[in-house]
């Protein structure tokens, strides 16, 4: 496992609460410790699982509850991990049984660690079950891994491979809304394995359809709402693992998400 890598995650320009300050320091990387201020959202236990998590019921929805996903020994390290295999998702069906958190977040400060089992391993991680950073092997496109999807490049240098975990750090600032009518859209700053990756990234729509989240079918995925959303994962038929997931929710005053280590 690599070291981990302090950072002064809280800037002042970030203009969040004196409870956050508290607990500045936190770290980035595979294996980052959860903060104080934290709340786990994967640590391995099932009992975690049914009690934060549940399915995202979209239009193409197709599986049942309890969650089908499994706990699994961790293969790298001693443990355990979340796979996200459900039969329902088998073929590449996005939103037949994707999990969702059942708190609703605006803005936060994420971090994932992911595994790819196989060749052309493909999930995602959605912000405010809308925005997706996509998890797919192999993809160094615009819709390849790492890339806010759609929207960036793929930074697949920063990826460790097949069979390794990888970790991503994530500032995200939710859309903002003045009488109803979107003023700012969401924008989110991201470090994939330690690097520095997006930048105060612009996110201008929801992409895939209804069946990628909230907001997916509303006016071809541009027309986004005032509605916070939870995290989601995605299931897409293959065998993708998730481990030491937590969230920090934050209060972005300004349109400023960039942290450094």
């Amino acid at each position: 496992m690599p070291p981990m890598k302090p950072i002064y995650l809280l800037l002042k320009s970030l203009a969040i609460t004196p409870l956050l300050i508290s607990s500045a320091f936190a770290q980035i990387g595979v294996g980052a410790k959860a903060p104080e201020a934290a709340q786990v959202l994967i640590d391995g236990k099932r009992e975690t699982l049914d009690n934060l998590w549940t399915y995202w019921e979209g239009p193409r929805f197709s599986s049942s509850l309890p969650i089908k996903w499994k706990i699994v020994a961790d293969p790298v390290d001693e443990g355990s991990a979340l796979m996200t295999h459900d039969p329902a998702a088998a073929g590449g069906k996005y939103g037949a049984a994707d999990i969702v958190t059942k708190k609703a977040y605006r803005d936060f400060r994420l971090h994932i660690e992911f595994l790819v089992k196989s060749e052309g391993g493909n999930s995602g991680v959605y912000l405010q079950n809308r925005y997706e950073i996509q998890i797919k092997d192999g993809d160094k496109s615009k819709h390849g891994m790492g890339a806010v999807i759609n929207e960036t490049d793929a930074p697949y240098a920063a990826y460790h491979g097949i069979g390794k975990w990888n970790a991503y750090d994530i500032v995200f600032r939710a859309a903002r809304f003045e009488k109803g009518k979107l003023t700012e859209k969401a924008i989110v700053t991201m470090f994939f394995n330690g690097k520095k990756v997006h930048t105060n990234q612009t996110i201008n729509q929801v992409w895939g359809g209804p069946n990628s989240g909230i907001d997916g079918g509303n006016d071809e995925g541009k027309g986004i709402t005032d509605t916070p959303g939870g995290l989601k994962l995605q299931a897409e038929g293959h065998e993708v693992l998730y481990r030491n997931a937590w969230l920090v929710e934050l209060d972005l005053e300004k349109p400023n998400t960039d942290f450094n280590e």
